[in-house]
């Protein structure tokens, strides 16, 4: 195992290019494998989670052609269709990708041939019977530890029937995976959102010509026989910009310009919590066609505590971990509710971060939902555990960066599943 540190800096300065987005880069290659005819995506995202699907429909027959310009990764896929794929020759290992499993889960389900869906141990103790449960209703066999709770995951996809689902836990990849498995689905598939998340997989459905319909928070998906193929451009991952607009805001005498990153309103809860913190952002909308795009212009701030609850977490789950780095170094008190959700990631993240604030001197006191959080000038320092987690361990870094003595990380081999070039860009943009 790998261990980084970081080091106070006298400020973060530069132009910032985020990898692209994780989330859109799995769905692009699920869907290019499934439409009929040739894709092509640039700025994807070649971190270890999306090898994994890459990996995954490469065993089921589906061809890829990956490429690297001066400026720009591509990734050429070969679609076979809806129903071409063909049942691999052995188990599909995801790794750590959790998103690869609960999506995968939803295509497979309409598949005619089975497949054992396995991960590493994190990934296996992952609750996936939010997945599981409506893809059953629909018609799928899946079976696994825990009344399928738990990979490893067998399912024997067949003849599937549309369902009404309430989302009530407003998770994208269950939302997701039902909306995948309503392209197989006899008459309509429908999903009613109570609180909105992430929305890549309906915008993306409709640029491959899926029968896909929003009306509210009410989702509706036809039948289908055939998805288009598309030419894309992924924008930059706004959960990876965000180590770098901390970085820049928590340290004095900052500059930073971010280029290029996506600005989807399902995900932007991160800068909206920011502002109300008193951030110095200034965000200019670039690119407003099937997923929003632009810049980021930040300086280091002063920042103040805030209070935010269930009805935030949606728009800013994977970046709690870095915003409560903040937290601890903003004034007065800070407080999160209704983050329950974070206990089910790769580690359990309020334990993680918790554990590793109050370690270099944070003061973070854990809740069954949350925690709550009294702000210091300053880290002390000191060394802390990624818990096998790729964003506690990046957002730990960070902290580093405004500290007395420095921060380690153990276990940072992680950090390869969402950003491989983290610590590239942290070298680049840190200032002495």
């Amino acid at each position: 195992m790998n261990r980084l540190e970081s080091h106070p800096i006298s400020k973060i300065e530069g132009v910032y290019i985020a990898p692209g987005d994780k989330s859109i880069s799995h769905r692009l290659a699920m869907l290019g494998s499934l439409a009929e005819g040739t894709s092509e995506f640039s700025h994807f995202l070649y971190s270890d989670d999306c090898k994994r699907t890459i990996e995954a429909f490469k065993a089921m027959g589906v061809n890829f052609n990956e490429s690297q310009t001066s400026e720009d990764r591509m990734l050429q896929v070969k679609g076979v269709g809806l129903r071409g794929l063909h049942a691999p020759k052995k188990d599909l290992d995801l790794g750590n990708s959790g998103t690869t499993m609960r999506l995968l889960l939803g295509i497979l389900s309409g598949q005619g041939f089975e497949t054992c869906l396995t991960g590493d141990s994190s990934l296996s103790h992952r609750p996936m019977q939010r997945v599981t449960k409506p893809l059953r209703q629909m018609g799928a066999k899946i079976s696994g530890a825990d009344d399928a709770n738990y990979a490893p995951l067998r399912v024997q996809g067949g003849k599937l029937k549309g369902i009404n689902w309430k989302n009530e836990i407003s998770s994208a990849q269950v939302k997701s995976a039902i909306l995948l498995a309503g392209l197989y689905a006899e008459g309509e598939t429908s999903i009613e959102e109570i609180n909105p998340s992430r929305d890549h997989t309906e915008r993306l459905l409709e640029i491959f010509k899926a029968p896909f319909k929003k009306n509210n928070l009410k989702l509706t998906i036809q039948k289908t026989e055939k998805l288009s193929p598309v030419h894309f451009r992924v924008p930059g991952d706004i959960s990876s910009a965000t180590f770098f607009i901390a970085a820049a805001l928590m340290v004095p005498n900052s500059d930073l310009i971010v280029r290029e990153v996506g600005l989807n309103p399902t995900r932007t809860g991160f800068l909206e919590a920011l502002k109300l913190m008193g951030a110095d952002l200034k965000i200019e909308l670039k690119k407003s066609t099937s997923e929003p795009a632009g810049d980021i212009h930040v300086k280091s701030s002063r920042l103040k505590g805030i209070k935010l609850n269930k009805l935030w977490i949606p728009k800013l789950i994977d970046e709690l971990p870095i915003l409560m780095i903040l937290c601890a170094l903003a004034e007065g008190t800070s407080v999160i509710e209704g983050a329950e959700e974070l206990r089910v990631k790769e580690t359990d993240r309020i334990r993680s971060m918790t554990t590793g604030l109050n370690q270099i001197g944070g003061k973070i006191e854990e809740r069954p939902d949350g925690c709550v959080i009294q702000g210091v000038p300053e880290f002390s320092g000191g060394n802390v555990s990624s818990f096998g987690d790729h964003r506690t361990a990046m957002s730990f870094l960070i902290a580093g960066l405004k500290s007395k003595s420095g921060i380690t990380v153990e276990d940072t081999d992680c950090i390869e599943t969402s950003y491989p070039q983290f610590h590239a860009d942290l070298k680049r943009l840190c200032k002495d």
